[in-house]
Formats: C-alpha cells, sequence, structure tokens
C-alpha cells in the first residue's frame, strides 16, 4: 500500500494482501470467465480467496469483475459501514454481496440496472449456499437509477456506470444526503464536466475532479482513492460522506 505524504491519497497496488494470488502470473484485468479450473489459484482461508472460489464455482463472472468489486467493497467498507446497500448498474451484484460479507451490519442489499444477467441468479445461488446468512438479503431490480428511491441511510456504490449515469448516481445519492462511492469510467467527453480544466489535465481526469468538487460543495466530505491499474485504467474511486450540519 503506497500513501502520498503531499495529498494524503491512497493507492493500493495490485500485490495486496486482500487480493494476494502467491505471485502467479494471472492477469486481473481479463474478460475471461473464473471457473472452476482457476480454483488453485485462490488457496486460501482468506474472505478474498474464499469469495473467487464462490465466483468459480459459478462460472459465470469475468475475472476483472472480481477484482474490481473487491477492491471497491474493502475500500468503501472502511469508511461506511451498516445501512442499506444500493448498488446501481450492478448487474450481477457481486459488490453488494462483497458489501455485505465485508460489513454483517447492513441488514439487506439491492442490485439494480436495467438489464440483469440472467446469471446473476446462479451467483447468488453459489453465494447464498457458501454464506446463508446472505439468503434474503438481497434483492435484484430491473429499473432505471432515477427511479429507484434512495434513503440518507443508504450507502450507494456504482463500479463502472458508463458516462453521465456515474453522475447520475453522485446526484441520486446527494439528494439524499446518502452515503456514496463511484468508480467511473467510459468518460463522455461531449456530455461530461470538465470544469475548463483540459487544458492542464487530460479529459477524463478533468471530469472526475470536477465531480469530486462538486461532491464537496454538496457538503459532503470526499475520499479520493484508486485501485491497483493492473485491474482496470479506470481505477479512481470516489467516496462521499455527507457532513452533518451543525
Amino acid at each position: 500500500m503506497r500513501v502520498s505524504a503531499r495529498n494524503g491519497q491512497r493507492s493500493d497496488s495490485y500485490q495486496s494482501k486482500g487480493s494476494d494470488t502467491r505471485g502467479m502470473r494471472f492477469d486481473p484485468s481479463s474478460k475471461d470467465r473464473l471457473t472452476d479450473h482457476d480454483l488453485e489459484r485462490f488457496p486460501d482461508d482468506t474472505l478474498f480467496h474464499r469469495l473467487a472460489r464462490a465466483v468459480c464455482h459459478a462460472g459465470c463472472l469475468p475475472r476483472k469483475e472480481l477484482f474490481e468489486a473487491w477492491e471497491t467493497a474493502r475500500r468503501v467498507r472502511r469508511v461506511c459501514r451498516g445501512g442499506r446497500v444500493v448498488d446501481l448498474g450492478g448487474g450481477h451484484g457481486l459488490l453488494a454481496h462483497a458489501m455485505l460479507l465485508l460489513d454483517d451490519s447492513s441488514p439487506e442489499a439491492i442490485v439494480v440496472d436495467t438489464t440483469l444477467p440472467p446469471s446473476s441468479a446462479r451467483l447468488h445461488e453459489v453465494l447464498a449456499t457458501t454464506w446463508p446468512r446472505l439468503s434474503g438479503r438481497v434483492t435484484f431490480v430491473s429499473a432505471r437509477i432515477e427511479d429507484i428511491a434512495l434513503d440518507s441511510r443508504d450507502v450507494v456504490v456504482s463500479v463502472h456506470a458508463c458516462g453521465r449515469l456515474s453522475d447520475v448516481v453522485l446526484d441520486r445519492a446527494a439528494t439524499a444526503r446518502a452515503r456514496v462511492a463511484v468508480l467511473p469510467c467510459c468518460h463522455d467527453l461531449d456530455v461530461n464536466d470538465q470544469g475548463d480544466l483540459a487544458g492542464w489535465v487530460d479529459g477524463p481526469l478533468a471530469v472526475d475532479v470536477v465531480r469530486a468538487l462538486r461532491l464537496k460543495e454538496q457538503g459532503y466530505r470526499i475520499r479520493t482513492q484508486s485501485i491497483a491499474r493492473e485491474i482496470t485504467p479506470k481505477n479512481r474511486l470516489l467516496i462521499g460522506e455527507p457532513v452533518a450540519s451543525s
């Protein structure tokens, strides 16, 4: 783990304790599905390795999604405990499940996507078999992000909501005064606000800086972190907690 003395930002390398694969040459950014053929890569009794083995048994999830979900969930759970987990644009819902496993004080999770992958049920079945306490606590909803009611007690998360959808997630959470974390991707420079910063920094970074500052202006304490680039180049994680009114 590296911490910049200049700005306090944290950037964990891929070979962190939480996602160790014993130095094997194993591309965590691959879109290949994890299957039982990969089980030997995760031999330990750590929570991450147990989760990885369950994902292998499900046989339906791209490798990169395992690492993205885990690395996002463990960073978010360092600062956002409890609350209903709302995974927007959640796809298979692995992030929501990982959030519950890392903090069992959350009563439930909801996974929202306009089109839910058919295999999401398979993944949930395997995870709930491995951890029976997950049964009945994860709900999948086919809906638009804009149509989901949020509450100030929620923890709203989204990994790689494309383009303006990351802004929608942030705006919806801020309106509800909910805690929020996004890992943006697919920046649309024709739509996303670059804040007239593109002359100094590249466009996608300018967009994410503007997002962070806007959330801060809305009364949030923000944390800017990164997951390892070996997992995804779209690796900037923005976490926000509403500041209590005095």
